[in-house]
């Protein structure tokens, strides 16, 4: 099986992070996402949607969406578990991961989307209030991820996707110029270590 991919995509990079913290290689097939590759007719029989990562097995069979594919193969390789190992941590995971997704990666694709100056010249109408509002909302929720780790050295009981998520969406937002409160101790540290891990390389 070979994973549909780009070195920038923040989704394809939770999958490549994943499948190193679990010691898995994946055979990698980049997408030339700037070179409209994903719109073509060969890529959308694949997805019709457009999106990468997918995942192609050997059959033919495509799983899209970074989540899904995570999942597919936390079946096939359930240790180390890094989506929970009973009904409520996995619960736990799935929200912490859930939260990263979607008050992280989703609000840096958004200041990402109207500030870079690719787009621009490709006629996105970009506004700067967008990126503020992100921007704003990134604050919001990059201080709550701080307070939780106050008392925690993980988003959950233990390592997880989870914190796979949030390290990744942290690197992401950096392209568009968003860097962490100091005063978000907590959350510094807790990526530090996360810097540390051989992963953080995938």
């Amino acid at each position: 099986m070979q994973l549909y991919d780009h070195s920038l995509s923040p989704n394809c990079r939770k999958v490549r992070v994943y499948c190193a913290e679990k010691g898995m290689q994946l055979a990698l097939r980049p997408v030339d996402l700037l070179g409209g590759e994903q719109r073509g007719p060969e890529f959308l029989q694949r997805n019709p949607f457009g999106a990468i990562p997918i995942l192609e097995l050997d059959d033919g069979t495509v799983i899209p969406e970074s989540l899904t594919i995570i999942e597919y193969l936390e079946e096939l390789h359930p240790t180390p578990p890094l989506l929970g190992h009973d009904p409520l941590s996995r619960a736990l995971v799935r929200a912490w991961e859930r939260r990263a997704e979607l008050g992280v990666i989703l609000q840096g694709t958004r200041r990402f989307l109207h500030s870079s100056p690719y787009f621009a010249a490709r006629g996105v109408e970009q506004n700067p209030k967008v990126v503020e509002e992100a921007g704003g909302v990134l604050r919001g929720r990059l201080s709550l991820f701080d307070a939780h780790l106050q008392h925690s050295e993980w988003l959950t009981e233990n390592f997880s996707l989870a914190d796979i998520s949030l390290m990744v969406g942290i690197d992401f937002i950096g392209q568009s110029d968003f860097q962490l409160d100091p005063a978000w101790t907590h959350l510094t540290r807790w990526y530090e270590t996360m810097q540390q891990r051989p992963s953080a390389e995938a």
